[in-house]
């Protein structure tokens, strides 16, 4: 409930600005400030509780009590007033023992006094009076249980539970329902494109099955011979009336139904002639008589009989432009009044098709091959086959290597960083669409997406500075400034509640860019820090033993609760996120830790280094390897990008290494030409390669998978400043 109200609190204020409303913000943001329900968050009203006894202020323990009473507690039917009076006294008693522990005598004494017609009358406190006069109460049998502890910690989390379970069940009003309703909208949003691709594989599976085994072969249609240059509307009139003019023919070509009109661009089909060159420039074929530049979709047709129009086309002008379209009329002609024999439902289905046999005196016939992917044929998926690439969409509007590539926890947008310092934020459902651009004076060497509210994004530098940027408002909310003797940020994570971001800071820099020398082999000095993100302050530094190092990457597991990083020391370390303290490290590699992540039941965590292995550690016994794979640099780096007269960039890696699918699985890494999947194993080898996306020329140097029920985006960034977009359905075995 908490964070539906805080969700909610800033559409109100979000709403209130629009208006104009300022004097009704201002009113609104004094209200919110001096709110002592805290937004229902209940870890906030306990730590107000504990405020006040920390500070010994009866008053304001007595007075924010009996406020949460009147304002909750009064509404609760009365078999849980026995356990209200419980927990009131309990803090009490928390209130008296915490003055005795600091040795504040006066305070016991005037808490005894203020609240003695209170209490006297009452059983459970009747032993109690005598508490500022005993000399070591906690080793009295009556009082020693309450200075262990255990009775504390138990003591507050029965009251978290409480207050949580009393928030839960409250009557909400219906503008706190808006982001129940928009999950709502999201998961039907998502049942429906799985739903999609589903009826996708099932019509695929049903034609293969119909046609048998048996390979039907299929003319090419004249028109694909010029197929380069007709448009998408021309196209779609050329398939219409196609459809009218068959009537045992399908309307349209299967893959049409379902795949959208930007993305039915056809490949071009090669062009023979018996006198030119197929790659000759169209300038050239016009510099040939009428009679002798006829495209083959005419030879395709002369034994069928001679169009009549065709022949009228070589008395018209001889300007390009209008010999031009008079091959388009000429094409489209010929092709209305004699359409090409096909058979009903196998049409534009099969893999490798050629035309029948003929004679040798003919030219040769173009012959159309449609294949799906992972190497199968249309018709034919295989069953050990996990995925099916549906589509893979570029997004070039980088200008150099990337460096990070991170799509936001709600898999909406996507914001990526290359090696100029510049931020791309973009969308890419229903299309592929710049949403922000980020420019900045400063190198920047991390991001990371915020998780409340996803649509804030945190920047790290290598001046030392952190920017909280807003992709809506398309500006900076807050710049900090995190230490001037450890100036490059290399990591960022921001936990799942989103109330604090850990924060890597180095003092020397694998800058992540181009480099043209190797790394110090001494590890860098760095820090590893805590920030707030409501007071934008930083709440506390790890402790990095054996000596303070450079953190390369961190993760968090699902609840926040646990903090896994990787750092230039070869050392993985594992933090308790409650008690703020290193509970495991361990050696992980020969090198440096380049990226680390918690495997999808969270007793395990996966690594990649620089001695070009991937390890599975189980987190229950440090430092004991449940798997390890050895892979190519191509997939941990250092990167190679090779040009002219013998140049090579080389690239440090920086991003994320490897990204898991939706239920942990399967895995995707780097490769020098795309991304590649493996299946995760639990003997050997473990990994099992299943699936390359490919479709990049330069080597990919991070990557990231968002997964959306069945039907997963797969992001491969690659050093050319490409960014390819994979569209994966995932098949139940």
């Amino acid at each position: 409930m908490g964070s539906a109200v805080e969700r909610t609190d800033e559409h109100v204020r979000e709403y209130l600005i629009y208006r104009g409303f300022t004097s009704t913000l201002k009113h609104f943001d004094s209200e919110i400030k001096a709110d002592k329900e805290k937004g229902f968050r209940v870890d906030k009203i306990i730590d107000q509780l504990q405020q006040f006894v920390l500070t010994f202020d009866l008053f304001g323990l007595k007075e924010y009590w009996l406020y949460l009473d009147r304002r909750l507690f009064c509404r609760l039917e009365d078999v849980y007033r026995p356990t209200v009076n419980k927990l009131r006294t309990s803090l009490y008693r928390y209130y008296v023992i915490n003055t005795i522990q600091k040795g504040n005598v006066e305070r016991t004494q005037e808490f005894f006094h203020k609240q003695a017609l209170e209490l006297q009358g009452q059983v459970e406190w009747r032993d109690w009076f005598v508490l500022p006069f005993i000399s070591n109460p906690e080793q009295n049998a009556t009082f020693s249980p309450y200075f262990s502890r255990q009775w504390a910690d138990t003591f507050l989390v029965s009251l978290h539970n409480f207050l949580s379970v009393l928030f839960q069940c409250m009557p909400q009003p219906v503008l706190l329902s808006f982001d129940a309703e928009v999950q709502k909208m999201t998961s039907l949003t998502e049942d429906n494109e799985q739903l999609r691709q589903m009826l996708f594989a099932l019509q695929t599976e049903s034609r293969d099955q119909g046609g048998g085994d048996e390979m039907v072969h299929h003319k090419l249609p004249a028109y694909v011979q010029n197929m380069d240059r007709l448009g998408d509307t021309e196209l779609d009139l050329v398939s219409s009336q196609r459809a009218v003019s068959t009537s045992t023919t399908p309307s349209r070509n299967f893959f049409s139904t379902f795949l959208p009109q930007g993305r039915r661009t056809p490949g071009k089909a090669p062009q023979v002639s018996t006198g030119s060159s197929p790659t000759q420039p169209p300038k050239a074929k016009e510099a040939v008589p009428a009679k002798e530049a006829r495209p083959v979709s005419s030879l395709l047709s002369t034994s069928e009989g001679a169009n009549p129009q065709s022949q009228q086309a070589s008395n018209q002008p001889s300007h390009p432009r209008h010999k031009r379209i008079q091959e388009h009329e000429k094409e489209r002609k010929e092709l209305f009044s004699k359409p090409q024999p096909q058979t009903p439902e196998r049409k534009m289905e099969t893999g490798e098709v050629e035309p029948p046999a003929e004679t040798s005196s003919e030219p040769p016939e173009c012959t159309l091959s449609v294949k799906t992917c992972g190497g199968s044929e249309a018709g034919g998926l295989s069953a050990e086959q996990p995925f099916i690439k549906l589509s893979q969409e570029e997004y070039a509007e980088h200008h150099s290597s990337i460096m990070h590539c991170r799509v936001d926890c709600s898999g909406r947008r996507v914001a990526s960083l290359d090696v100029d310092g510049v931020i791309k934020v973009w969308s890419f459902n229903p299309i592929m669409q710049t949403k922000a651009t980020i420019m900045s004076k400063s190198p920047l060497l991390s991001l990371e997406w915020a998780t409340k509210p996803d649509r804030l994004l945190l920047l790290g530098s290598g001046v030392g500075t952190v920017r909280l940027y807003d992709t809506d408002s398309k500006k900076t909310l807050y710049e900090m400034n995190i230490d001037e003797t450890h100036p490059r940020i290399l990591s960022l994570a921001c936990s799942p509640s989103g109330s604090s971001f850990v924060c890597s800071a180095a003092a020397l820099s694998r800058s992540g860019s181009v480099e043209s020398v190797s790394r110090l082999p001494i590890p860098v000095s760095g820090q590893l820090l805590l920030w707030d993100t409501k007071t934008v302050k930083q709440q506390l530094q790890f402790s990095l033993e054996p000596e303070p190092v450079a953190i390369n990457c961190t993760a968090f597991n699902h609840n926040g609760n646990l903090l896994v990083t990787g750092a230039a020391d070869g050392v993985i370390r594992l933090f308790d996120m409650q008690r703020y303290e290193s509970v495991m490290s361990w050696r992980a590699h020969d090198g440096e830790v380049y990226s680390v992540e918690f495997s999808y039941d969270e007793n395990t965590v996966f690594s990649i280094g620089e001695d070009g292995k991937f390890i599975q550690w189980n987190i229950h016994r440090c430092g004991v390897k449940q798997s390890e794979q050895v892979l190519n640099q191509e997939a941990t780096g250092p990167f190679v990008l090779s040009g002219y007269s013998g140049y090579k960039q080389v690239q440090v890696p920086r991003g994320r290494l490897f990204a898991f699918d939706s239920e942990g699985q399967h895995v995707l890494t780097c490769s020098s030409s795309g991304g590649l999947i493996y299946r995760l194993t639990n003997g050997e080898p473990a990994l099992e390669n299943v699936l390359s996306l490919g479709g990049h020329k330069a080597p990919v140097v991070t990557v990231d998978w968002c997964s959306a029920v069945e039907c997963g985006t797969c992001l491969t960034a690659s050093m050319d400043g490409r960014i390819k977009l994979s569209t994966l359905l995932a098949q139940k075995t």
